[in-house]
């Protein structure tokens, strides 16, 4: 493939990757992950509600990695409600699982920007057969596209398993009891979906580029390894 060529398919690489270490930052610092809905237990029994007057006792919220809001509804009206997983949840929550899923996330956006760097250094520079080529390349777009299927599967964990919203809808409250009724994942978990999507796109475009994938060598290579041993 002419060198052109290669110019331009290692800038497309390094601007994606680019785009994503950005978009990780963003997705990071806000509370758009999850958003739930969830059932005042207490109060629909004690009226003995159903149908359209469920919806009295329906609240709903949505948070992140460090905080969210939310709005309670046991039939009086709404009480709206401010939270912080640091330090206000850490008796009620999985804390291991939250802070590796933040711990992954920083990686995630450090290998993104490492990655960004080499593919401008690939079409700019001179790269040489070291973690500055494609090996380098291939290397780093699988480490952090690893990174982020890690992240989606902790915090998928724990949203699911661990039962996290029903965990911070029942945080300190001793009277009433919640059920979560609906959880679906919103726009910043799709994020780090797209950027994990996009290191694996971009090893596709290493190969387009001409580059053979790790640990598969070419029959040319293999041809002139057999010379050079039968020379010696």
């Amino acid at each position: 493939m002419p060198s052109q060529q290669k110019k331009v398919i290692f800038c497309m690489a390094g601007v994606l990757s680019f785009v994503c270490a950005l978009g990780v930052v963003t997705a990071l610092g806000t509370p758009l992950w999850i958003k739930a809905t969830f059932l005042c237990k207490t109060g629909a029994l004690l009226v003995n509600a159903s149908g359209q007057e469920l919806d009295k006792f329906m609240g709903e919220m949505q948070y992140g990695l460090f905080h969210g809001e939310g709005m309670r509804q046991c039939g009086l009206g709404a009480r709206p409600f401010r939270f912080s997983f640091f330090p206000d949840l850490l008796k009620a929550i999985p804390v291991s699982i939250h802070v590796n899923v933040i711990l992954f996330s920083m990686i995630l956006i450090v290998l993104t920007m490492v990655g960004t760097a080499f593919f401008m250094y690939n079409a700019f520079g001179k790269p040489f057969e070291t973690l500055h080529g494609p090996l380098g390349l291939y290397l780093l777009s699988f480490i952090s596209g690893s990174c982020g299927c890690l992240v989606m599967i902790l915090f998928a964990s724990e949203v699911k398993i661990h039962h996290l919203s029903e965990k911070i809808a029942n945080y300190k409250e001793g009277i009433y009891a919640y059920k979560t009724q609906s959880e679906k994942y919103t726009t910043s978990f799709w994020v780090v979906f797209i950027c994990f999507f996009v290191h694996f796109l971009n090893g596709l475009l290493i190969r387009l580029a001409g580059f053979q994938f790790p640990f598969a060598k070419s029959k040319d290579t293999e041809t002139t390894n057999v010379a050079v041993d039968l020379m010696y």
